[in-house]
């Protein structure tokens, strides 16, 4: 079972291979952004540009440390969750109802475009519900009795994605508060804490477990402590490298509403997760994830009011769509039993933007 030392430092996991290519993300300090040391608010806007992905230390501040401890304690409630039996779990699955709240199994998602299925547990908990702004949603006994620990790990998450938000409106000379007051914490939307896990897959067929793709909303922040997720750089020779767990640090990317919000100038960096390279691909790779999406209602278009942000191509129409009705549609538009009313052939994400070359 998961200890504090575990998050930290990873002692009872096999090493990650020092042979293995990996992606050179800055790492940033989330002290320094809390004291608006203004290098490191620039380096930040940088990463955001250039690949969307970077390290967050979290160490080196109180409210980073709390955020890993509550991230430690939900590393065992996971381990218990999945241990559940899969009747139990499919109690939860809440597909037909169009909603990506809850359960879903290994196999639903298709990996890839050769048919190929995902091998990966997913179980979403909105914070809607944690936070009594939605009515509760049915879940496992596990997940009601951690309630309390849920709600303060989206608390703790949803202050450094707001930090985050503070920063780039800024960068972008954004009227103040324009990103932030799109993603307040105690409005309606689509945020949710995500338990992952990926069992050691056969030796005989390692390969894709979570397809390529972009997340769907503004912010992620994912603490993992195997190797497992890649990304490809931008660059037209590009390869997909590993990205190393670091202990003490989240790893933190941006989502397909930064790229729609500033017109391709923020990235949302094309990702996926395969077998943990070395020894490592034969532990199972527990996850834990929050992602911060815009509110239900909000349009994901370009914004308007910044002199940094590019303007639309000469021509080019923006599709009208709330955030609600595009994280529905990229959730579960790639389910081999896609529900109705649910069009699978726009289930696309920011991919094509996010294939351009930053010159």
């Amino acid at each position: 079972m998961a200890t504090q030392t575990a998050v930290n430092g990873f002692p009872d996991l096999p090493p990650f291979p020092d042979n293995v290519k990996t992606a050179p993300l800055l790492r940033l300090s989330l002290e320094k952004l809390l004291s608006h040391d203004e290098v490191e608010i620039q380096r930040l806007f940088q990463a955001c540009v250039d690949i969307g992905f970077f390290y967050l230390n979290l160490q080196d501040s109180d409210t980073g440390s709390s955020l890993l401890k509550d991230a430690d304690d939900l590393f065992q409630v996971g381990e218990k969750l999945f241990d559940l039996g899969l009747d139990e779990k499919k109690k939860y699955d809440f597909t037909e109802q169009k909603s990506y709240f809850g359960y879903k199994a290994q196999g639903a998602n298709y990996a890839d475009k050769n048919g190929n299925l995902d091998r990966n547990e997913f179980y979403n908990v909105s914070k809607d519900d944690i936070v009594g702004l939605t009515p509760p949603i049915p879940a496992p006994t596990l997940l009601t009795q951690n309630r309390p620990r849920l709600e303060s790990f989206m608390r703790g998450s949803h202050s450094i994605v707001t930090l985050i938000l503070q920063h780039l409106n800024n960068g972008l000379n954004l009227p103040p508060s324009t990103l932030t007051n799109l993603h307040r914490f105690t409005s309606v939307g689509g945020d949710q804490v995500r338990f992952i896990k990926a069992p050691p897959q056969p030796v005989d067929d390692r390969r894709t477990a979570l397809g390529e793709h972009t997340d769907f909303g503004s912010v992620t922040i994912l603490f993992n402590r195997l190797g497992g997720l890649q990304v490809l750089p931008p660059g037209a020779d590009a390869e997909w490298v590993y990205v190393r767990p670091l202990p003490g640090h989240a790893i933190v990317n941006l989502g397909d509403a930064m790229v729609k919000f500033t017109n391709g100038l923020l990235r949302s960096n094309i990702h996926r997760v395969v077998s943990p390279p070395g020894e490592q691909g034969d532990a199972t790779r527990y996850s834990l994830v929050y992602f911060a999406r815009p509110e239900d209602n909000v349009f994901l278009k370009r914004l308007e009011g910044s002199d940094q942000i590019p303007p639309l191509e000469e021509g080019v129409e923006e599709e009208v769509i709330n955030s609600k009705d595009w994280i529905i549609r990229r959730a579960l538009g790639n389910r081999v039993k896609v529900p109705k009313g649910i069009d699978a052939a726009k289930a696309a994400g920011t991919e094509q933007i996010s294939r351009r070359i930053k010159v």
